[in-house]
């Protein structure tokens, strides 16, 4: 049986949550945080999703707000009975000098399962956005899951950033490929969007031997990594924010 669920967030400038709305498999706890924001943890409280589950999570930070949203643990994609796909949609709201920081925790894509993922982003003009997405195709020892991945920011209105991935048994050929995952079984990105980075624009850079960063067409950075597995992806992802977006 599939399951419907949407988890809600709004954060106000005070540091309240004026809605905090579990649901399903999405348990939504306010958790204790250093610096200026609120911090809200999302907690897996049953396996999910499983195909054919239809999941969503909303975040509005309103104008003036600072909102910190990590997870307990990774979040597992699982095959269901029938093989039907999973969904999992992500819509984010970030207000007039309000700042998000969306850091969960990675998603796997176990053998068998096939996950449809979608973000969506709208940024005020003053707005600031720190968002990490990892990707770890298959368990320790198995063979990947199928994952069709679409981010999509605005700012002020206008595309910022508009990108799918699709890997996996299933996915478009090549996935696997030197132009693409080359191999490696983990991906990620680190996407930074500042109003300071349009009088200060950053430069390209690498990290380690497959990760680079970019700036964007607009005040945001972009870094962009493929790793052999979670932990090295972490890692690199770390160092760039360290860089990027320090606390």
């Amino acid at each position: 049986m599939s399951l419907t669920a949407t988890a809600r967030i709004a954060a106000a400038p005070d540091g309240s949550l004026p809605v905090l709305e579990s649901a399903g498999p999405l348990a939504l706890r306010r958790t204790r945080a250093t610096g200026p924001y609120t911090r809200v943890t999302v907690v897996g409280a049953m396996s999910a999703p499983l195909g054919g589950d239809r999941l969503g999570l909303e975040a509005e930070v309103r104008d003036g707000a600072r909102l910190l949203v990590d997870s307990a643990a990774a979040t597992v994609a699982l095959p269901g009975r029938h093989g039907a796909p999973a969904a999992y949609e992500i819509a984010l709201t970030v207000g007039a000098g309000a700042e998000l920081r969306w850091l969960p925790e990675q998603l796997v894509c176990a053998a068998g399962s096939v996950l449809r993922m979608r973000t969506t982003v709208e940024l005020a003009p003053t707005a600031r956005l720190v968002l990490r997405e990892e990707q770890v195709l298959g368990r320790h020892r198995e063979a990947p899951g199928t994952l069709l991945s679409r981010l999509t920011v605005r700012r002020a209105g206008r595309p910022l950033l508009d990108q799918e991935l699709g890997c996996g048994p299933g996915a478009p050929a090549g996935w696997d490929g030197p132009a693409v995952l080359a191999g490696h079984r983990a991906t990620g990105q680190l996407l930074v969007v500042d109003p300071a980075f349009a009088d200060k624009p950053v430069e390209t850079r690498l990290f380690g031997e497959c990760a680079v960063l970019s700036p964007l067409a607009g005040p945001a950075a972009l870094v962009t990594a493929v790793a052999p597995d979670a932990l090295t992806l972490r890692r690199v992802l770390d160092e760039a924010l360290s860089v990027l977006a320090p606390v």
